[in-house]
């Protein structure tokens, strides 16, 4: 009978000599715990495996494989890693007992043992092991809810990038936890002109999840005219107050005019977005007036930069988890290798640089895991005979816990 079969917990008694295992059940049959008994370490394993005891009372020296050897295949399997086992020996030399410690044992009686001392043991380990199963339990609870809550965060993004006449786009997305505060979408408006909104909310929590959650909300209900980054950016950050002023969000707005080629972008807290012109064949933030952070107080007015692309062009607009991601040596990336990423760029496709920024990024972290979330959003204005115009925009949708592309 398994565990699982009832409540009662159980202990695997091991020792060679039937006297010592009747000593041991006198012993702990007062405990109210159900107890096991092998003779051998061979039926020890086969019990453990099947039975999974709460805890299991060793010894060390019997025929076949020793007590040691028990231990250690005990905790080289996976199904009974997780038992604590207490030896009980004769051998009580300093060696013997770091040598069961070491192969994973959680104690070390010698023998001849008193029996209030067993007692006192298994009592103490039973209690550690119970604690650890329910904190088990409940770090299984939580990882359950928290892909949930990722799934939930997902779905708020875009499913897809728009195909726009002579621009093509791509994003890429990534949480340093299981669901982080960046946010990015887009808006297509009647007359032909795209919005552009990133935004980026205090931490990597779950306080950032939910600003992050609503700002979607007030950005897709925005009532105002979502052609005017300026108005938007305003109404969202009024809302952002009444509601929360313990945390704060970063935001860029952008509405681009495809047969104008006209961007107008409104910027709050936000990094400013990186041009690179095809003309200079260099890159550079773009001058763009900004206002505070989102959340703290309203705004007076919110300032509004124009600028105009030309074919060949490339816009990437990014949250700070891009520029601070750090190496083992406390560097961070920085916005000026970010530059050098697009200007050596060697393909038009936007998905094309993207990948290669994160691989940079990857190289450059070393292994060491990102300590906030990441978004990049790129535009690329087309060339006469540049970027296939077959070629549909491309979302790559990376997300750290679980991972999923698109």
């Amino acid at each position: 009978m398994s565990e699982t079969d009832n409540n009662t917990e159980s202990i695997l008694l091991v020792d060679d000599q039937p006297a010592n295992l009747q000593m041991l059940f006198q012993t702990l049959e007062r405990l109210g715990s159900r107890l096991l008994f092998a003779k051998n370490g061979e039926t020890a394993l086969g019990i453990a495996q099947k039975a999974h005891p709460n805890l299991i009372l060793l010894d060390v020296m019997m025929p076949g494989i020793n007590g040691f050897e028990v231990c250690r295949r005990l905790k080289a399997n996976p199904d009974t890693r997780k038992i604590p086992v207490i030896f009980l020996s004769a051998l009580d030399e300093t060696g013997d007992k770091v040598r069961g410690l070491q192969l994973g044992a959680v104690d070390y009686v010698a023998k001849p043992f008193q029996p209030e001392e067993v007692i006192a043991r298994v009592n103490t380990h039973l209690t550690i092991h119970r604690l650890n199963t329910e904190v088990q339990h409940q770090r299984d609870e939580l990882e359950r809810e928290l892909q949930i809550v990722s799934q939930l965060q997902r779905d708020l993004l875009p499913d897809r990038l728009p195909s726009i006449h002579g621009l093509k786009m791509a994003v890429h997305y990534e949480t340093s936890r299981y669901a982080g505060g960046d946010y990015y979408d887009i808006a297509e408006l009647p007359d032909g002109r795209i919005a552009v909104f990133v935004a980026d909310a205090e931490g990597h929590s779950a306080p950032a999840t939910v600003l992050m959650a609503m700002t979607c909300t007030l950005f897709r209900s925005c009532p105002v005219d979502m052609g005017r980054p300026d108005r938007v950016i305003a109404y969202i950050n009024d809302n952002l107050c009444k509601v929360n002023r313990d945390h704060f969000v970063t935001a860029i707005h952008t509405v681009y005019h495809p047969a104008t080629r006209l961007l107008q972008i409104a910027r709050a807290g936000h990094p400013p977005p990186i041009l690179y012109r095809y003309a200079e064949r260099s890159a550079a933030e773009l001058p763009c007036e900004g206002v505070l952070i989102m959340g703290i107080t309203p705004y007076d007015g919110v300032p509004l930069t124009e600028v105009t692309l030309q074919p060949g062009d490339r816009l990437l607009f990014y949250t700070d988890g891009i520029t601070d991601r750090f190496n083992d040596r406390g560097d961070a990336y920085g916005a000026l290798r970010l530059m050098q990423q697009i200007e050596a760029a060697g393909s038009d496709a936007p998905a094309d640089i993207l990948a290669k920024i994160v691989e940079d990024i990857s190289r450059f972290a070393d292994g060491r895991p990102a300590d906030d979330d990441q978004a990049m959003l790129i535009m690329a204005v087309e060339q006469a005979g540049g970027i296939a115009s077959n070629c549909s925009n491309e979302a790559g949708l990376y997300f750290s816990k679980p991972s999923s592309s698109t």
